[in-house]
């Protein structure tokens, strides 16, 4: 997502929380009252379909936003990264409003907004942040960002929201304040996931379920591929393919497109035959319902290496009907295939960012240097590969 620069990630360990709260102090003056974290995530499965009311599959990586904060009295918001350019960003609760474009600072100042829209009883704060979760790389570091600062801010202030309460102050921070018009599933993701599963979310009615994930104890790695290619939601791609869907749900007549079943596609895209952009999102989206489905299925049933052609099944749709993906994600997830993985896909919301690859554990290195050395003989640059071990979503550290 747009916005808020963070560490590259290269072991998945975050920042200590030792360390965060020094630099809130030498920011600051003082000590802060707690630390606080949030992951960003990945997405197994299920991919634009939040925002059409439909399933999703994420699962939280062990990099995180860490946010050190303190309360303040006088309704002043003062904001610092310590992976950001500048110093501190000073604002007032009283006079906060949307900012589109408005940079880091206006994700977590979008959750003070959202809470006091809200009616909650937010006053100022001191926040200091560092992370572990790579920008424009499809992980949703801004989610993370938000998460650790609604989560702060409820602990603060004694607001007793449960985590789900959060993810929908999260999203509306992002939508209305910073102007993007994502869905539920990240940011329900980095306050909703436990360690060990992935996260089954019905997207529409927010009821959810932890899927057991045991990646190592079936014998596979999750490797996430950060291509370095950067993508910006918030350019107007991500709104045309909302708004694209949101046509096509209205030309079909139902009120989102998870209305539409597996079964009746082929009369929904009869239906479709003179808009033929609708129609291909429309395809995608009831398409990649049932891969959710359908990988859930497997997992349910212990057949974890079975999820690898669904995946893969995924970035075709993502690719030719959603039109979202990159020579960068293409290569990696052609190279990762060639040299022997289960399956592979890109994830996040497209135009650059990461691939996923579903690997047997012994394969894993030589699949990571083969999509190195295709980068390089493309020219690219060096993707950054690491393993996505599925973690603890948002909590408090001290």
């Amino acid at each position: 997502m747009a916005g808020h620069p963070a560490a590259t990630p290269t072991t998945g360990r975050p920042h200590g929380a030792r360390h965060t709260a020094d630099r809130f102090t030498a920011v600051y003056g003082a000590a802060p009252t707690g630390i606080w974290a949030a992951p960003g995530r990945v997405n197994l499965i299920g991919e634009h379909t939040d925002y059409n009311d439909g399933f999703v599959l994420p699962l939280a990586l062990p990099h995180t936003t860490l946010a050190a904060a303190a309360p303040r009295t006088d309704g002043v918001l003062r904001l610092h990264s310590g992976d950001a350019d500048g110093g501190i960003v000073e604002l007032r609760t009283d006079t906060l409003h949307p900012t589109p474009q408005g940079g880091w600072a206006a994700y977590p100042a979008g959750i003070v907004w959202a809470m006091r829209e809200a009616g909650l009883p937010v006053g100022g704060a001191d926040l200091h942040y560092d992370s572990t979760v790579p920008t424009g790389a499809g992980l949703s570091s801004s989610a993370a960002l938000e998460i650790a600062t609604a989560l702060a801010l409820n602990d603060l202030y004694a607001l007793d929201l449960d985590p789900q309460r959060l993810a929908r102050i999260a999203q509306r921070a992002e939508n209305a304040f910073v102007g993007v018009p994502c869905g539920i599933m990240d940011q329900t993701a980095a306050a909703c996931c436990t360690e060990g599963h992935a996260l089954f979310l019905d997207t529409r009615d927010l009821t959810h379920r932890q899927v057991p994930f045991d990646l190592a104890g079936d014998g596979l790695r999750l490797l996430v591929v950060d291509t370095r290619v950067k993508h910006e939601l918030g350019d107007g791609a991500y709104a045309e393919r909302r708004a694209g869907c949101e046509r096509g749900a209205r030309a079909l007549g139902v009120r989102a497109l998870r209305d539409v079943s597996f079964p009746h596609l082929p009369t929904a895209l009869t239906q479709l035959a003179d808009d033929p952009a609708a129609q291909a999102l429309v395809r995608h989206i009831v398409t990649e319902n049932q891969r959710v489905e359908d990988v859930i299925a497997c997992l349910d049933a212990g057949r974890t290496r079975a999820i690898g052609p669904l995946l893969t099944a995924g970035h075709a749709s993502l690719r030719d009907d959603f039109a979202i993906s990159c020579p960068e994600l293409d290569l990696a997830v052609d190279t990762a295939l060639t040299a022997g993985a289960l399956g592979a896909r890109m994830t996040g919301g497209g135009f650059g960012g990461s691939a996923i690859v579903l690997v047997d554990e012994p394969a894993a290195t030589e699949v990571g240097t083969a999509i190195t050395a295709a980068f390089a003989t493309a020219g690219h640059l060096a993707p950054r590969i690491f393993e996505a071990v599925p973690s603890a979503g948002a909590h408090r550290l001290q």
